[in-house]
């Protein structure tokens, strides 16, 4: 009897081994995706999705919180919160909003909701030690950075940062601020400049490099840097272009500026949003008109861009993207056709072949938690 029971308990042990093995390959194949969207049409705020690794597709579709245009989205470095701003310029007078959630396995569950101090925020850097949050007001024409609790919430209050009276002959316009190295760096679309602060005293002041310039018109978007900052990627987005800055000593200088659209592209159109493959060979970009993917070849030694094609995004009006975790696959919100397409990352060559799509009002932002 005694040698039976054991035999039971091995046959009980090693079953429930196998389960839950099962259960961790599940889990492992599949990652949750954030998506803020506006609200102005059907949609009712930040979705949620299970993204399948293995087949591409988005599934499960819930309303993970119920926000006013929730444009852009971010996590907090520890993955505990997430900050989403309100592109609305009537939370206060003028003032657009942001709010902080608590993630609970996955459940957003709002801890508050205060001003941003400027009108209709576009865009939410985190630091990397996530002590620090700043807001790109885009009609506001300002950066407003809040210091970041434990818990993840955010201090009442911010450091704002004006860009109005930097150049009264144009209209500020804050696109992205994100931190790079102890500094801030901010994309002004209507100043054609990118701003840089330094932390001194508690306080963002102007760095020994003010700012980067592009050219006249060009309205600098959004930018990411090479893994070792040495080079930084700016598209720009009333002139559809993508500008190179290499860095020498602390300071960066321009070396290239290439076209984001074909030649014979006939209309308008727009850059939005750019992105490096994980494993830095390849930059990345979508074009909200010519309604494409253009896709670029990263020169080891130079850092300078090589074009490899364009790939239809299946839809209109691309804008942010996103890689996955894998680096296998490319996912793009289209936000006139309202759906978001899956495409198949060739790791080695960079190009991309669609995979599947989803429907879902007015899609702009697209995060991994």
């Amino acid at each position: 009897m005694k040698y039976k029971a054991i035999v039971v308990v091995l046959i009980t042990i090693t079953t429930l081994c196998i389960i839950n093995s099962c259960k961790v390959e599940e889990v492992k194949n599949e990652e949750v995706l954030f998506v803020g969207t506006y609200t102005d049409g059907d949609s009712e705020g930040i979705y949620r999705f299970n993204f399948n690794l293995d087949t591409g597709e988005l599934k499960n579709k819930v309303v993970a919180a119920k926000i006013k245009n929730p444009s852009y989205i971010a996590f907090s470095t520890n993955g505990s919160s997430l900050y989403a701003v309100s592109e609305v310029n009537d939370f206060k007078k003028d003032d657009g909003s942001i709010t902080t959630f608590t993630v609970k396995d996955t459940a957003l569950v709002k801890v508050n909701e205060q001003s941003t101090y400027g009108a209709n925020p576009c865009y939410v850097g985190v630091s990397e030690n996530g002590k620090l949050v700043a807001v790109a007001n885009y009609t506001g024409g300002n950066v407003a950075i809040y210091n970041a609790l434990k818990d993840g919430s955010l201090k009442p209050s911010p450091q704002v940062i004006d860009h109005k009276h930097i150049d009264t002959s144009k209209t500020a316009h804050a696109h992205m601020a994100s931190f790079l190295n102890d500094e801030l760096i901010v994309s002004d679309l209507g100043l054609d400049r990118i701003k840089k602060y330094s932390e001194l005293n508690g306080k963002f002041v102007a760095s020994n490099q003010k700012e980067l310039v592009v050219a006249e018109g060009a309205g600098p978007r959004h930018f990411v840097t090479s893994a070792n900052g040495e080079y930084l990627y700016v598209i720009n987005e009333l002139n559809s272009t993508i500008t190179v800055f290499k860095k020498d000593g602390d300071k960066y200088y321009g070396i290239e500026t290439l076209d984001t659209v074909a030649s014979d592209f006939e209309g308008d159109s727009y850059g939005a949003d750019l992105h490096l493959s994980p494993d830095g060979k390849f930059l990345y970009g979508t074009n909200r008109g010519e309604n494409t993917v253009v896709i670029f070849k990263i020169d080891d030694t130079t850092g300078k861009l090589k074009l490899l094609g364009r790939e239809s995004v299946k839809g209109d009006w691309p804008r942010n993207f996103t890689i996955d975790p894998s680096g296998k696959y490319v996912l793009v919100a289209n936000q006139r056709s309202n759906n978001i397409v899956v495409f198949k990352r060739d790791t080695e060559n960079g190009t991309l072949g669609f995979v599947s799509q989803v429907d879902l009002p007015s899609p702009v932002c697209l995060k991994f938690y």
